[in-house]
Parts: C-alpha cells; sequence; structure tokens
C-alpha cells in the first residue's frame, strides 16, 4: 500500500512485470483524547467546515499511522501522546471528487489538566478548540468523523467500518 501525500503524489511499486504505479490511497490518523471528566478534545479547523478531532493525513515518506497520529497531535495541540489503542478502522469508498483512503482512529485516553492547560494550537489550521461532551460532540463533529468517534467510543475491542458503518459479520465473535 502507498500513502498520499497532500499533493497527491503515490510512489510505485516495483514488480516483475515491470515498474507499475501503486494506486494511491489516502491514509489518515486520528486522537481521540479525553480529560478527567471524560470531554472529548475537539478542533474547529480554519480550513474546511464543521468540528473535527487532532489528526490528519499519514506523510509517504514511510510514517507509520501510529507515528502521523502523535505528528498531527503534536502539531495542531502541542500535546505529547504517549500511549493510545487503535480503536477504529474505517475504509472511505472513493466517490467522484473525493479519493476515499483509509482512517485509523486511536483512543489516547484520558490527559491530565496541565496538559490540556499546555494546549498551544497551530493558528495556520485550528482556529479554537473544545472539551466537549460526547452528545454535544457528536453534534459539532463533521459527519463522517462523528461515525468513526459513535463507533469507536465505550468499547474496548477495535471496531471496523466501511464508510462510516459497521460491516455485517466483521467484529468480535458472538
Amino acid at each position: 500500500m502507498t500513502a498520499a501525500t497532500n499533493d497527491g503524489d503515490a510512489g510505485a511499486e516495483e514488480t516483475s512485470a515491470g515498474t507499475i504505479p501503486s494506486p494511491g490511497i489516502p491514509v489518515s490518523a486520528g486522537a481521540l483524547i479525553f480529560d478527567r471528566a471524560g470531554r472529548l478534545l475537539i478542533l474547529k479547523p480554519t480550513y474546511k467546515s464543521g468540528w473535527t478531532i487532532p489528526g490528519g493525513i499519514m506523510e509517504a515518506d514511510g510514517e507509520t499511522p501510529w507515528d502521523a497520529c502523535r505528528r498531527e497531535v503534536r502539531e495542531e495541540c502541542g500535546i505529547e501522546v504517549h500511549r493510545g489503542r487503535l480503536a477504529c478502522l474505517d475504509f472511505r469508498r472513493p466517490r467522484p471528487g473525493r479519493p476515499g483512503g483509509i482512517r485509523f482512529l486511536f483512543d489516547c485516553g484520558q490527559l491530565g489538566d496541565q496538559a490540556l492547560a499546555d494546549l498551544v494550537l497551530q493558528p495556520a489550521e485550528i482556529s479554537e478548540y473544545r472539551l466537549a461532551v460526547l452528545a454535544d460532540a457528536f453534534e459539532l463533529l463533521r459527519r463522517p468523523i462523528r461515525r468513526r468517534v459513535r463507533a469507536a467510543t465505550g468499547r474496548q475491542e477495535l471496531i471496523y467500518l466501511e464508510n462510516g458503518r459497521p460491516v455485517p459479520g466483521v467484529g468480535p465473535p458472538a
């Protein structure tokens, strides 16, 4: 799999049949970060409507999804996350004008009051933040992210989604 960069470049893989370009599949990673009261950290981006969670596109230089999550949280919020649990994997099918992609969502747990008080926003990308109870966060988050966050919160096992929805027959044994 080759991850696409922000400008859509993707590498090529060498095969026995010669050089065949790999599909450029955008991959991103996001973080669920909570305060001690269980409120979710949400961000208001400057470059699109609605609210989101910390995260962004994985670099095509060999960066892993977990490394991308940590880097994006650090860049957008000035917070260092040291632990996370993969909570959700969402495959988004391409549509006209939208490339689709693979979205990793990590539950990074609760942060202390001081870590959240030291939060520093990246002003070019993030205009404000909130710590929101989940019901309020679900109202504010953009629809694709809302589906992912809703599916991932309150569970301990990884959930696999396609276009933000659970896939019948995929999940823990009954």
